[in-house]
């Protein structure tokens, strides 16, 4: 038979999954604390990745500027750590929480029963025409339903399906919103749904995409 809970009837998700925190053998990703210099090497390299696919030099500036990455990476490389030790993408109070994977948006609900996040996309994310690519969206919303299912309490899990439906052309530069929310949950499987919007100031949000997909509790050994 089917179990199926409603989001009321959650409780603390170790009663169900004495697992909860190591299935597949995940490290755990708690927060982390760089200091400013980590947000400050962030927001350049994101930077660096618009003027990466916007800049037009000469072949020597090009020459030049590889040069200046190399350098870069020899300067990094010997600070190379395990999963889950660097504070990319550990790091909840920046745009992205400090991963350069994930779009530069910011956290602004988090609770079971949903989560907000605002942002904006840049040139980084152009696919053509001064849209944003299609499939960065997919990414937007598999990050959503990550914290969706975190905040509802949900075991660790890995995205089983995920759809979007493009409604308007999505901008850059331009103030968006993200919600999502736990739908429906059967047993090991929690549906989740979310809506990526335009907002202006006192202007009617427009709807951008719709997302929908399943998210699914991991057995042990499971990666």
């Amino acid at each position: 038979m089917t179990h199926y809970t409603s989001l009321g009837q959650q409780g603390d998700p170790r009663d169900e999954d004495p697992e909860y925190e190591h299935h597949g053998g995940f490290p755990e990703y708690g927060p982390a604390s760089p200091g400013p210099g980590f947000g400050k090497f962030v927001a350049t390299m994101r930077r660096l990745q618009d003027l990466a696919v916007s800049a037009d030099p000469g072949d020597d500036v090009w020459d030049e500027a590889a040069e200046r990455a190399a350098a870069l990476m020899e300067l990094l490389e010997p600070f190379e750590a395990d999963a889950g030790q660097s504070p990319a993408g550990r790091t909840p109070g920046l745009p992205g929480m400090g991963s350069l994977l994930l779009p530069p948006w910011k956290l602004t609900r988090y609770a079971p029963e949903g989560v907000e996040m605002t942002g904006h996309f840049t040139r980084f994310h152009v696919g053509g025409n001064w849209a944003v690519h299609g499939g960065v969206l997919p990414l937007l919303f598999d990050h959503t339903f990550g914290m969706v299912s975190h905040a509802a309490g949900r075991p660790i899990s890995r995205t089983a399906f995920l759809h979007v439906d493009y409604r308007k052309i999505t901008p850059i530069d331009t103030p968006l919103t993200i919600r999502g929310r736990v739908t429906r949950i059967e047993g090991r499987k929690a549906f989740v749904s979310a809506e990526l919007v335009q907002t202006s100031d006192g202007a009617e949000e427009a709807l951008l995409a719709e997302g929908n997909g399943l998210m699914v509790r991991l057995l042990p050994g499971q990666p």
